[in-house]
């Protein structure tokens, strides 16, 4: 009867640490401002103007080789604010009322958070944000333990010339964090939000020096930005690569996600628009991700949105576990782990953007399936698209398709309804809308 009673114990401390051993770490590693075709590696298999062949960034190669890239990876805002908020809440910045960033009346507790809900999940998580926040509420409010606190754009430009960026700050307080969860026996969530590339360029002066004599070109997004942009890009690399060894030095590499993309999107041979704009220059991002069971050097071509990130870490650190109410994104594990097969299933079947300031159109941009809708507020055009057959958006379908148009403009008006509230939704609806009483610049406009 002993021999029974050992045997079960036994056999329940190892299944214990079979559980303890599986619940995996997580490594965000989000980039500021970097457009889609803007690494080294081909967002598209075999498809050059979907990377920036000037770039040298090693270290993300690898990563890609071992993991999944995401063709159709996307930001939540095509601008930074929005998008991180987007990002902490698991929903799109419309539902969740951070359509500006000045909002603050958020649809949205603050205990409804990635780190909250994780740790709420399994209380022996432990999470960490390390870098740009760009929000006045302190990061240790959404759950992270530990931060730089409350960083803004100019926190990024630092007069000590070995640490262009804070980058290679950010890369040894991510090192010390991570070594310490690991001796504490803590599984963590860590989000690295680097400053680069966002302007202005900084870069170590060892680096800048191997690009002298390089064109100019497009900048962020992808077609070059000359010299200081590709060094910048390459000392990001290189603290990519630091993180990824320490992983490997700690013994957890193997049981970590590491998940890397930008906050919103940029200029690009392929795409049209950037920053501050809905169309795919402004919103579609670089996106890989390597972890266990993820099969190395796959594509998928299913789309992927930031606030997809909560409910996708929280369906591998703990399946099953409720999410908070109105969480829009889905989770990535089944085409994560089914070679890049298969569909990203959300609780609204929609993808939605939306930027009305510091433009000269306020616009709303809703894609469902491969058919994505445009709409400008002020002039009322609607601009219709066939992603699959139109990356570049070039091709405006909205006379020849006006019944689907008009079906896509109201579900868009539905959702911005929903979202805003009816005052704020009247005023956008009358053309007139600015938010925060600001006057709308002129930093871009379309063509077609």
């Amino acid at each position: 009867m002993k021999r029974q009673v050992l045997l079960i114990v036994f056999l329940m401390l190892g299944l214990a640490r079979g559980v303890e051993a599986a619940t995996p770490n997580f490594v965000f590693i989000l980039v500021d401002d970097q457009g889609w075709s803007g690494t080294s590696v081909p967002m598209m298999p075999g498809k050059d103007f979907s990377r920036t062949a000037g770039f040298r960034m090693p270290n993300l190669d690898r990563l890609a080789e071992q993991g999944m890239v995401f063709s159709q990876g996307y930001a939540s805002h095509p601008k930074c604010e929005c998008s991180r908020a987007a990002l902490l809440m698991g929903r799109s910045t419309t539902s969740l009322n951070a359509v500006d960033k000045r909002s603050r009346n958020w649809n949205a507790p603050a205990s409804d958070s990635l780190a909250n809900t994780l740790k709420r999940a399994n209380p022996a998580y432990r999470a960490a944000h390390f870098g740009k926040w760009q929000w006045p509420t302190s990061p240790e409010q959404f759950g992270y333990d530990a931060s730089d606190g409350i960083t803004m754009n100019e926190d990024g430009d630092t007069t000590d010339p070995n640490d262009p960026k804070q980058s290679f700050g950010i890369t040894r307080r991510a090192q010390t964090y991570m070594a310490k969860q690991v001796k504490e026996g803590h599984p963590f969530y860590l989000q690295l939000s680097y400053y680069a590339v966002h302007q202005q360029p900084q870069a170590l002066a060892s680096t800048l020096k191997k690009y002298e004599g390089m064109g100019g070109g497009g900048g962020r997004g992808g077609k070059g930005g000359g010299p200081i942009m590709a060094a910048m890009t390459e000392d990001l690399d290189t603290c990519i690569g630091v993180v990824l060894k320490e992983l490997e030095t700690l013994g957890i590499a193997k049981n970590t996600y590491v998940i890397y993309t930008s906050d919103n999107g940029g200029r690009s041979e392929a795409l049209k628009g950037g920053k501050t704009l809905c169309d795919e220059g402004g919103i579609r991002v670089p996106l890989i991700v390597r972890g266990p069971g993820i099969r190395g050097g796959t594509y998928c071509n299913e789309p992927a949105i930031g606030y997809d990130i909560l409910p996708t870490v929280l369906d591998f650190a703990a399946p099953g576990f409720a999410l908070p109410k109105g969480v829009e994104g889905g989770s990535w594990k089944p085409v994560l782990m089914n070679g890049g097969t298969g569909k990203v299933k959300r609780p609204i079947d929609r993808l939605v953007w939306h930027h009305d300031v510091e433009i000269e159109h306020p616009q709303t941009a809703l894609r469902k399936g491969d058919l994505k809708l445009l709409h400008y507020w002020d002039t009322k055009e609607d601009f219709l698209y066939d992603l699959s057959a139109d990356l570049g958006e070039r091709n405006n379908l909205a006379a020849e398709k006006s019944a689907i148009t008009a079906q896509l403009l109201a579900e868009l008006k539905a959702h911005m309804r929903a979202g805003l509230g009816e005052q704020k939704f009247a005023a956008l609806e009358s053309g007139k809308f600015e938010a925060g009483g600001r006057k709308r610049g002129r930093v871009g406009s379309r063509t077609n």
